[in-house]
C-alpha cells in the first residue's frame, strides 16, 4: 500500500453552548467559545488515502480527484458556513474538532475512487487538532510553549567521554530551547459536549504538571525529575508522559519539539497498567 496525503481549507463559525445548561455553566466549560455571537477559524484538513499503485498512471489516485470530493464536499457544507446553524448534522451536536472529525469521516469513507480513507486530521489552529484514522477512535492533539535550559552530561562517563558524546550540550553552565509539547489524549467524544476531554481541564493538568515545574527552569539545578538523571529530551519526554499519566486517562501520546528540527515522541502504558515493554 502507498498512502497519500492532501491539505484543503475551508473557514467556518460556530459556537459551544448547551442550552439547557446556564450561561455560567456553558462558560465554565466552554470558555470564550461559549459566545453566544459565535466565533470562526480557517480550518485546515489533511486527508491521507491509500492503495495500490496504478501500473498505467503511476498513482494511486489522481490529486485532482481528491480536491473534486473532498472540495466540493467542503464548499457545499462547510465553508463560509455558521455550522451549528447551518448544517443539519450540527443541529444536535456541538460543533467540536472532535465532531468536526467524526462528521468528515463519516461523510467522506467510501468516496475516494480507486483507494480508501485512511486518516483525516484537522486543524483548528496551530495549537490544535484533532484525527481519526482507520479503526481508530478520536484523536485531540493539544500543543504547549515552555522555555527551559539544562546541560547533557551523564554520571556514569568521564568528563572526556561527555565532552565527545554531547559537545557544546555539554557545557558546563548549560543552555536553552523553546519546548514545544504536543500533548495527545483519544477516546469516545462526550455526547453532550462533545469533547473527549474539557480544554480547560487538560490546559489545568499540562500546566500543573509541566509548565509550572519546567518553565523558565534550570533542569539539572532546579528541578526533582533531573537531579540524577541526564535532561536529555529522550529522558525529558518519558518524564512529561509519567508526570501526566495519572491526571490524564485519556492520555494516548506526548511528543517534544526540542528544536523545530528536534523532534521526540513517547507513548508508554496508561496509567494502572503497567510498563510496557
Amino acid at each position: 500500500m502507498v498512502y497519500m496525503s492532501r491539505k484543503l481549507y475551508f473557514s467556518a463559525a460556530h459556537v459551544y453552548r448547551v442550552p439547557s445548561w446556564s450561561q455560567e455553566e456553558n462558560e465554565r466549560v466552554f470558555g470564550p467559545c461559549s459566545n453566544p455571537s459565535g466565533h470562526g477559524h480557517d480550518y485546515t484538513l489533511e486527508v491521507m488515502v491509500r492503495g495500490p499503485v496504478d501500473e498505467r498512471s503511476g498513482m494511486v489516485v489522481n490529486i485532482t480527484e481528491v480536491d473534486r470530493v473532498v472540495g466540493s464536499f467542503l464548499d457545499r457544507e462547510l465553508d463560509g458556513k455558521f455550522l451549528d446553524r447551518e448544517v443539519p448534522y450540527f443541529s444536535e451536536r456541538i460543533p467540536t474538532t472532535e465532531n468536526l472529525v467524526t462528521y468528515l469521516w463519516e461523510s467522506l469513507e467510501g468516496g475516494m475512487p480507486g483507494c480508501e480513507l485512511h486518516r483525516i486530521r484537522l486543524r483548528e489552529n496551530p495549537y490544535l487538532y484533532s484525527e481519526k484514522e482507520r479503526g481508530s477512535m478520536i484523536k485531540l492533539t493539544r500543543k504547549y510553549h515552555f522555555c527551559t535550559a539544562h546541560r547533557l552530561h551523564a554520571a556514569a562517563l568521564s568528563d572526556e567521554e561527555n565532552l565527545r558524546l554531547f559537545g557544546k550540550c555539554n557545557n558546563p553552565h548549560g543552555h536553552g530551547h523553546n519546548y514545544y509539547l504536543e500533548v495527545t489524549v483519544e477516546g469516545t467524544p462526550d455526547p453532550v459536549t462533545g469533547m473527549i476531554i474539557n480544554l480547560t481541564d487538560l490546559d489545568g493538568a499540562v500546566n500543573r504538571e509541566i509548565i509550572k515545574r519546567f518553565d523558565h527552569k534550570n533542569l539539572n539545578l532546579d528541578t526533582v525529575e533531573f537531579r540524577e538523571l541526564n535532561p536529555t529530551s529522550e529522558n525529558f519526554v518519558k518524564v512529561i508522559w509519567d508526570l501526566l499519566a495519572p491526571v490524564l486517562p485519556q492520555l494516548s501520546k506526548v511528543g517534544l519539539y526540542e528544536t523545530e528540527k528536534n523532534y521526540f515522541e513517547y507513548s508508554g502504558a496508561p496509567y494502572g497498567q503497567g510498563v510496557t515493554a
